[in-house]
């Protein structure tokens, strides 16, 4: 029995030291308790997807070919032209690749246009009139018994929005959840593995001018290759093939830029069209509205202004703002099995500052049920769902400790007080 009594008492000192730990832990960001699969750099001033690793590839395509186009290349043109040609040459791919390594960086280490997650389902009364059930055999409902989708008016045509299980949020008009990432994401176009992020409302004109500018330094590389080949063919008086031998590195980059060009180039030329259009990836190939049907069509310029020219939102999300602790955390660490339900409270957990005061109503709700528990010590007996658990006189230290940290002992010892007088009755 005493080592019964010293087991719990140590459990009991656990559950405080714990608790001490929690008050006195730096507070948690944001990006720290994000649920989304993303990735975090510099404090989460910088979000990635879940396959980054990607970049390193991508970065390695890019700024490989181009250190060796000017490390050997661009010295034979500026002999073979007698001039400061090949410096130039050089200068200008390597300002120019920079310049498309930072936009590869704003399109990946931003926030595509994340929708902030609910922590809860909204209200049934909160979605109106305008839900819809005739799609879905039964009337099936989501989660908290809510329509599956309802019906938002766009430019005078109705569209209908789904609700999203996983962020328990209806999505706003063309706006999807990417698996990978597991966000919601606005306008969304399609997750790229190359830059390792959702591509959205937020950095889809990044991303347009990141392929563009790859396809342009593709056609430099493989121009003055071209043309470092023809003066080696006048330089040597050989043929085609021979000036090959000659400079072999010229012909193996003319020959990955014209892959290369066929990949960022029919990307680039896909993308403008669907800027014509107004349209995303994702709705091309699921919905593949016809001119007619594309609430989003604006006409050719407009569509053009909205994308390139339109002030880009600020993110929904501050990934650097501290998080929201959740109080039923707390009252799970005090490791009192079902004795006392989560209070209603707020507790902060934030470094350098206290818990907040119960107020008047939870206080009395906290009073009558530790009067409860204390009534089911008198009379010595437990309900069914505290069989196996703990015994009654276990129950009270753990309530004893529970008044403690909010400031009832004075109270609680005089109940206990009482309570001899209380029992000697018969």
């Amino acid at each position: 029995m005493e080592g019964r009594m010293q087991g719990k008492a140590q459990q009991l000192s656990d559950s405080n030291r714990r608790i001490m730990e929690a008050d006195a832990a730096p507070p948690r960001r944001v990006y720290q308790a994000w649920k989304g699969s993303n990735i975090f750099f510099l404090g989460g001033r910088l979000i990635f997807g879940p396959d980054v690793r990607s970049l390193i590839a991508t970065v390695c395509l890019i700024v490989i070919p181009v250190i060796i186009f000017a490390a050997v290349v661009s010295p034979q043109l500026a002999h073979g032209y007698q001039n400061q040609i090949g410096g130039w040459v050089a200068s200008v791919s390597i300002i120019f690749t920079a310049y498309i390594l930072v936009l590869l960086l704003l399109t990946s280490g931003r926030d595509p246009g994340i929708v902030p997650r609910n922590s809860h389902p909204p209200e049934p009364e909160d979605i109106g009139e305008s839900s819809n059930l005739s799609d879905w055999p039964g009337g099936q409902h989501g989660s908290a018994g809510l329509p599956l989708t309802k019906d938002v008016l766009v430019n005078g045509v109705l569209v209908k929005v789904k609700y999203c299980h996983t962020c328990m949020l209806y999505r706003p008009p063309r706006c999807s959840h990417c698996s990978i990432c597991n966000n919601c994401i606005e306008r969304f176009d399609h997750h790229c593995p190359w830059v390792g992020q959702c591509i959205g409302k937020r950095n889809y004109r990044f991303f347009l001018m990141f392929v563009s500018s790859a396809t342009v330094l593709c056609i430099y590389v493989f121009t003055f290759c071209w043309v470092n080949i023809g003066k080696t063919m006048d330089t040597h008086e050989c043929t085609f093939g021979r000036a090959i031998l000659k400079s072999p590195i010229s012909a193996i980059l003319m020959l990955y830029t014209f892959v290369a060009v066929w990949f960022v180039g029919g990307l680039t030329s896909f993308h403008l069209y669907l800027i014509s259009t107004n349209q995303t990836t994702y709705e091309n190939f699921r919905y593949r509205y016809d001119r007619r049907s594309n609430p989003y069509n604006r006409g050719l310029v407009q569509n053009f202004i909205e994308i390139l020219c339109s002030r880009i939102p600020s993110s929904r999300n501050n990934f650097r703002a501290k998080a929201n602790e959740d109080s039923a955390a707390f009252a799970s660490t005090l490791s009192m099995g079902r004795v006392l339900s989560p209070p209603k409270m707020s507790v902060d957990l934030e470094m350098g500052t206290k818990r907040q005061a119960v107020g008047a109503e939870d206080m009395e709700d906290l009073h009558s049920q530790i009067g409860s528990s204390m009534g089911l010590e008198r009379c010595g007996t437990e309900p069914p769902h505290f069989v196996g658990r703990k015994g009654c006189s276990e129950i009270a230290s753990d309530i004893e400790t529970f008044a403690e940290e909010f400031g009832m002992d004075n109270k609680f010892t005089e109940r206990k007080k009482i309570e001899p007088h209380t029992n000697d009755n018969p």
